[in-house]
């Protein structure tokens, strides 16, 4: 389909303007010049050149077939192609059945059927087509401008209009492939970004999705990107179906919205970007500058909390400005985004103070503006400065680039002369769109120098290639983490799984049978036992020893403190009794009698699941706020040890971990082992569970323990 040498334009029309007009028009201008046989029984000839009526007719199969025919002739022309031979097709149209397809399969399952049955691949429905630019074939049947920009990008959108948005930037980035994908009847984004990653030529992928189509190939292909560091820039449309999908467990509300795709972006270094403009400015600079050489030490994360600090080892921005104002304004954009400013040395300070007008510091942000004598030599020399200090990821002259009545091209010449003259990336750092001078901006790009157009998306941008150089290099693997016991024995680790599968598919575990699988899987858990008579309940406190906690433990009963199904400090058999007959009456008899657990800060780990992409891990904020507070991290399971820390740092309250206002720290790696031994859980167990939640997990110096759990089997999925 992507590289067809032959293509049949079905619907091909003499009527200027119209679709089937301009999908001539527009494969004409293919510089592969592929043979071209046009398709509509209306005609005999258009432009001179032989018009078939039908695929059938051709002289032969097409690799390619173009569907400029309406929804009503569809099937029958998919059907043509499929007897014909034909390899592939672009389908423009919708494919909306006529009467609502309210009886059997509808249009586009039909349409579907038809194409997978002749292992046909297919564009569409609802597209725009595509181009690939890298091998010459447009396949289209939109005016768009000739020739297309070529370049390092192969774009994979689910929306025609973002298609045509980026091919018409006018920014310094081109495209080796573009595809406007729409429903994917046939052939999924995974397929058209495996394709771009095999050739040499594209050395970025972006991809705008609405949706996660065939999860395990767009794994796959995001996992090779991330083996050859070929960055992925992904935007992301509207929410996952986990809102709608998942049970009635605190994690799956945690996870729902974007969390399967925070979940996938982390798991292979995805750059999540927040709209087109955010989008534009990253293609730009990643397609200009020579990136920073990745590190060997520890992966910085998009809700790092110590993001916004500076940062050694060549991983800060340093930026120069003209405008008090606008470098305050640029230092507080980048504190709140979590771009990091570059320390700088003595030496940097006390070369850019020899070249400093009187009272002006030499820091990092640099307000070099002072009597504007020699401007171009000052902002030179200021810029090469910053880019030769150790600390220095990239460096950036934040000036509005407006039009120079005057016809002043100092700093257009000064940034152009410094990135000619360091080997870091430099870029210009622009405020306001629209005043931005089309004339210096085109000469600035033309010479390997990013304009970026606006303060915000161009701080993401840049934040973006400086987390890329935070990334551990990847010849250098991370040493594997110890296993949990049963690990180090696969034959152990098997009949572990095979045995709780076999509890969990026997019906709903007790709560303290909940416990026993936790303690298992080696998750630190308090100790339990359920009961269903006031006797049982007294001997379980007996055997635990008082103070102990009472919960519910009845079916259906998904959040015990939200009905006062909780007693906790029960300090005498008398109080247990009391608060037995309580819960007893109320909710039903059956309760779970545990140990009371020193305090700390409290978290929630659990599992969701995501239609696409299957079990996800989520860790948040625990307790009753779980929901309330709303911050929590999303993975993909399994997760190793170190993976396990990077997820617990993505919290905002990850500070609360560490020892806060004389409060004792956690152990964190006791705390990353118990998250990694949840994942393996998981991992194992998935198809037996639709959801399981550790609420709350507390967190001690001693380690992290379970206190209450909930686990949601598979049968019972909304």
């Amino acid at each position: 389909m992507l590289e067809a040498r032959s293509v049949a334009l079905v619907g091909a029309s003499t009527r200027p303007g119209s679709l089937g007009a301009r999908m001539i028009e527009e494969v004409a201008r293919s510089p592969s010049r592929p043979r071209t046989y046009l398709v509509n029984p209306r005609y005999d000839e258009i432009g001179g050149v032989r018009c078939y009526p039908s695929l059938g007719d051709l002289p032969g199969p097409a690799d390619l077939a173009l569907l400029a025919v309406p929804d009503a002739a569809l099937e029958e022309q998919v059907r043509a192609a499929a007897a014909s031979g034909t390899r592939s097709a672009v389908i423009f149209g919708a494919a909306v059945d006529s009467d609502g397809g309210s009886s059997g399969p509808g249009l586009r399952e039909r349409v579907a059927g038809i194409a997978v049955d002749a292992g046909m691949a297919v564009c569409g429905a609802g597209c725009m087509g595509f181009v690939n630019v890298a091998r010459g074939l447009r396949a289209i049947g939109y005016t768009e401008a000739d020739p297309l920009p070529a370049g390092p990008v192969a774009l994979v959108t689910h929306s025609g209009s973002v298609f045509s948005a980026l091919l018409r930037t006018r920014r310094a980035f081109g495209f080796t492939l573009a595809v406007s994908s729409g429903q994917e009847l046939v052939t999924p984004a995974a397929a058209y970004a495996r394709y771009a990653l095999a050739r040499p030529e594209t050395k970025i992928l972006a991809l705008v999705l609405e949706t996660i189509r065939d999860a395990p190939a767009l794994r796959s292909v995001l996992a090779d990107a991330a083996a050859r560091d070929v960055p992925v820039f992904l935007l992301p449309a509207g929410t996952s179906e986990a809102s709608r999908s998942l049970v009635a467990a605190h994690s799956g509300a945690l996870a729902a919205g974007d969390g399967a795709w925070q979940a996938l972006a982390a798991a292979y270094d995805v750059h999540r970007v927040g709209d087109l403009a955010e989008l534009a400015d990253a293609l730009e600079l990643f397609s200009l500058v020579r990136r920073p050489g990745r590190s060997a030490g520890v992966t910085r994360t998009a809700d790092d909390p110590d993001r916004g600090e500076t940062a050694p080892g060549g991983q800060g921005l340093a930026t120069v400005h003209d405008s008090g104002f606008e470098r305050a304004h640029v230092a507080d954009l980048a504190a709140a985004v979590g771009v990091p400013f570059a320390p700088l040395t003595e030496q940097t300070r006390r070369r850019l103070a020899a070249v400093l007008d009187p009272g002006l510091e030499p820091a990092n942000p640099l307000d070099v503006w002072g009597t504007g004598r020699d401007a171009e030599a000052l902002f030179t020399e200021a810029l090469l400065a910053l880019a030769d200090d150790p600390g220095t990821g990239a460096v950036a002259l934040a000036v509005d680039l407006i039009p120079e009545y005057d016809g002043d091209d100092s700093y257009r010449a000064a940034v152009a002369a410094a990135a000619s003259k360091t080997a870091k990336p430099v870029t210009v750092l622009a405020s306001i769109p629209a005043a931005i001078d089309a004339v210096a901006a085109g000469r600035l790009r033309a010479s390997g120098v990013p304009v970026l157009e606006s303060t915000r998306t161009g701080l993401l941008a840049l934040r973006h290639l400086l987390d890329r150089a935070a990334l551990p290099a990847p010849e250098l693997t991370t040493p594997a983490d110890t296993p949990p016991p049963a690990a180090l024995y696969p034959a152990a680790r098997e009949a572990r799984r095979e045995r709780w599968s076999a509890a969990l598919a026997a019906g709903p575990l007790p709560g303290a049978g909940l416990f026993d699988l936790l303690r298992d899987y080696g998750i630190p858990a308090v100790a339990a036992r359920s009961a269903a008579t006031l006797d049982e309940a007294l001997a379980a406190a007996a055997q635990i020893g008082y103070p102990v906690a009472l919960k519910t433990d009845e079916p259906g009963i998904a959040h015990k403190s939200d009905v006062g199904g909780v007693r906790l400090g029960i300090a005498d058999p008398a109080e247990l009794a009391a608060a037995y007959a309580d819960l007893s009456a109320r909710l039903g008899p059956r309760v779970t009698v545990t140990a009371m657990a020193s305090p700390g800060p409290e978290l929630i780990l659990g599992m969701a699941s995501d239609p696409a992409l299957g079990p996800l891990i989520v860790i948040g904020a625990g307790g009753v706020l779980a929901e309330y507070l709303a911050d929590r991290a999303v993975a993909l399971p399994p997760l190793t040890g170190h993976a396990a820390a990077a997820l617990i740092a993505r919290l905002r309250s990850a500070r609360l971990l560490s020892g806060f206002r004389g409060q004792p720290a956690t152990d964190l790696a006791a705390l990353a082992a118990a998250v990694a031994a949840f994942s393996a859980l998981v991992t194992d167990l998935a198809g037996q569970l639709a959801a399981f939640d550790i609420n709350p997990l507390i967190c001690t110096p001693a380690g992290p323990v379970a206190v209450d759990a909930l686990a949601v089997p598979a049968t019972s999925r909304g």
